[in-house]
């Protein structure tokens, strides 16, 4: 069994890093401590671009200096002192290699990034140090320059340079171009060695720099425009040497615009282009030779409505200026979600993962983390997508979220909003939408048949059809209604309303499930090596013993869900008898109640937290409970005590808190935090999918 797998390129631009993302989310999903490795990386000041994207996305404790042994300084120094000092750099790096072996499960290592020595050089010392290091090896080649018919030359080259050193455990041939993919898969279907080959194409978003990335650089200035704007992507880039009418012409989306700072029928140009329906959205210009707008021109681009693209200055002349650009080499970083997204996406589409695993031959980890959860949740939804309506299309986040769930397969969506300027705010974000379609409430020809069904369902409560159509045309309870009637699965909302605006449309019609009296609501909690559930820590202020019942039986079943397994822990100031008094005594007739309603359940209480969660404490206080020290589920007696409990955990434990999760009503809908962050919304609607699933 590999407990170490190694990726190296045949040559540069090989996109090494996406595949080193996907393999890293593929390992930490499955393996309780998986290690990264670097043999050697770039001399500089600069950190290595794919040890901190590894360390900050999967939350590491690994040290930076622990994820690489030399420098490319190191290597040179080395060499010069001949071939003692080649022994000398293998050595070194086994050394270092091996300590991080001893401390996880499994080590993932990611060859060099061919810079300053030539490419079947630096492939021979890839695979040099993979055979010391006992590691099988996977092959990136890059297949953007390569003609179909020149692929299997390549592939075969590299299985041949490494049959004697090291085995090879799978190919990626990446960065195809699309129109190629299909005739490179034809050539190779032949390819007959065993090992797996898969193609992958390219994909514009990954190898273009952000505007952010070209900012640092070239050590520019940021002179108009909110910061955020320097996430977008410059595809495609234009020097402005020609007139204005003929510029226009050569305007594609997302093309960055190179100027002098004095010419100010570019510029004006440029923010008109934002405003227009007939150009394409820019991504940014840069202003050259130290040159800046006269006062007159920035004023007038100031007043212009939302000015939201990004004007930088640099001091190089304009030749200087695209040549550094086109020099620069885009990265996929931790900050950057979207090319994140991208990336998991692209590799999780045209590798078979499953067959990935099954030759490194992974032994999961019998607890969940954190990024396995949140792994699996992902997968869960892929596999029976869902149709999800997310009702505030006019927030940034949702449409930021909406590029990756779409990218990422994980549901379909439907956004409410304006069609026209939901998806012009798209563009000007950079932002892919165009497979969710947009429903505008007030002009949607299911309106009417929406506020008759409202009508019908609330007239005995006084609801006129008047208020019923002016009631429907509120994307909450529009987005609800298409709930009801099955026009999508699910619905989440929140990000820009209350949690009141966002439930109270199901509590009045979608209702609550068969056999419940309460609709209630969980939050997972993160913790550095497992998952746990609390609940009731956002819906019910002081529920009673019947009530608390209930909310733990839909708690238990939600976990199950999710894959957790379910011990109960009915959460008071009291463990066992020891305690009396009206708010322990409606903990133990709560807990009474869920053996009497669900027998098959493992539950405890009252108990301590501690008594809950500590083996330690559980021994002394209730030596002989299946729950006490190993609980999963955790009933808080009220809302004060979950939320402030919550909160607590999260801040203090660094845990993280998904949610809140609604669960009870016949068909999820499912409430965002006001300042929820575009990851969260992402998994969010991935519970929802999943919880859609469960309700089908």
């Amino acid at each position: 069994m590999a407990r170490s797998l190694y990726i190296t390129a045949m040559g540069p631009s090989s996109g090494k890093s996406m595949v080193t993302l996907g393999l890293m989310e593929l390992l930490s999903r499955r393996v309780g401590r998986v290690g990264f490795f670097r043999p050697v990386i770039r001399a500089g000041h600069a950190p290595d671009g794919d040890i901190a994207l590894v360390r900050s996305r999967y939350r590491t404790d690994q040290p930076y200096e622990a994820c690489f042994a030399l420098t490319s300084d190191d290597v040179r120094a080395a060499a010069a002192g001949g071939s003692g000092g080649a022994d000398a750099v293998l050595k070194t790096i086994l050394g270092r290699y091996k300590q991080v072996e001893r401390a996880h499960d499994f080590v993932l290592c990611e060859g060099t990034d061919f810079t300053g020595v030539s490419a079947p050089l630096e492939f021979e010392f890839n695979a040099e140090v993979a055979a010391t290091l006992g590691c099988p090896v996977l092959v990136v080649i890059n297949g953007y320059g390569l003609q179909a018919d020149e692929i299997p030359g390549a592939l075969a080259m590299a299985e041949e340079n490494l049959a004697s050193m090291a085995t090879v455990l799978a190919v990626v041939v990446n960065r195809v171009p699309p129109a190629r993919v299909a005739s490179v898969r034809e050539r190779l279907a032949s390819h007959d060695s065993g090992v797996p080959v898969w193609v992958v194409p390219d994909e514009p978003v990954l190898r273009s720099p952000t505007l952010a990335e070209l900012v640092a650089a070239l050590d520019a200035e940021l002179l108009l425009g909110e910061p955020s704007e320097l996430d977008r992507l410059a595809r495609h880039v234009k020097v402005a040497a020609m007139s204005l009418p003929n510029l226009l012409d050569h305007v594609e989306e997302d093309t960055l615009l190179i100027t002098p700072g004095d010419r100010a029928d570019v510029i004006l140009a440029a923010y008109l282009s934002r405003q227009s329906a007939g150009y394409p959205n820019l991504a940014g210009i840069i202003l050259t030779g130290g040159l800046l707008p006269e006062p007159q021109v920035m004023r007038l681009i100031e007043g212009i409505p939302n000015p939201s693209l990004a004007m930088v200055a640099v001091p190089l002349d304009t030749y200087d200026t695209a040549v550094a650009v086109t020099s620069v080499e885009s990265a996929i970083t931790a900050g950057n979600v979207r090319k994140v997204a991208v990336a998991l996406g692209v590799f999780e589409d045209h590798v078979d993962t499953a067959e990935l695993e099954a030759r490194i031959d992974v032994v999961r980890s019998t607890r969940v983390t954190p990024l396995m959860f949140e792994y699996e949740l992902i997968e869960r939804a892929k596999s029976d997508r869902k149709h999800i309506v997310l009702p505030e299309a006019d927030d940034d986040r949702i449409l930021q979220a909406a590029d990756i769930l779409l990218r990422r397969g994980v549901a379909d969506l439907t956004l409410l909003g304006d069609p026209e300027r939901t998806r012009r705010r798209a563009a000007e974000l950079g932002l892919e939408i165009s497979g969710a379609p947009v429903v505008d409430p007030v002009t949607s020809p299911w309106l009417e048949e929406f506020a008759a069904t409202y009508y019908e369902l609330r007239k005995h409560k006084g609801i006129t059809q008047k208020l019923s159509l002016d009631l429907l045309t509120d994307v909450s309870y529009f987005g609800t209604m298409m709930v009801h009637l099955g026009r999508c699965d699910a619905m989440v909302s929140g990000a820009a309303h209350t949690t009141a605006h966002t439930i109270r449309p199901a509590l009045e019609f979608i209702k609550t499930k068969p056999g419940v009296s309460i609709v209630s609501s969980v939050f997972f909690m993160g913790l550095a090596d497992r998952v746990l559930v609390y609940g009731d820590c956002a819906v019910n202020t002081n529920p009673n013993a019947d009530e608390l019942a209930d909310i733990a039986i839909s708690s238990a079943e939600t976990a199950a869900q999710f894959g957790i397994e379910a011990r109960i822990a009915m959460l008071s100031y009291s463990t066992g008898e020891s305690g009396t008094g009206e708010d322990v005594d409606k903990v133990r007739r709560a807990t009474a109640l869920v053996r009497e309603r669900r027998p098959d359940l493992k539950v405890e209480g009252p108990i301590q937290y501690d008594a809950a969660i500590d083996a330690g404490v559980a021994a002394a206080k209730m030596p002989r409970s299946e729950v006490a020290g190993h609980a999963t589920v955790f009933i808080f007696p009220d809302l004060n005590t979950g939320n402030n409990t919550y909160k607590a955990v999260q801040r203090s434990a660094n845990a993280v808190a998904i949610g809140p999760v609604l669960q009870g009503l016949r068909k999820p809908i499912n409430d965002l935090s006001r300042g929820a962050t575009v990851s969260d919304i992402v998994n969010t609607v991935a519970i929802t999918a999943v919880q859609a699933q469960g309700s089908a």
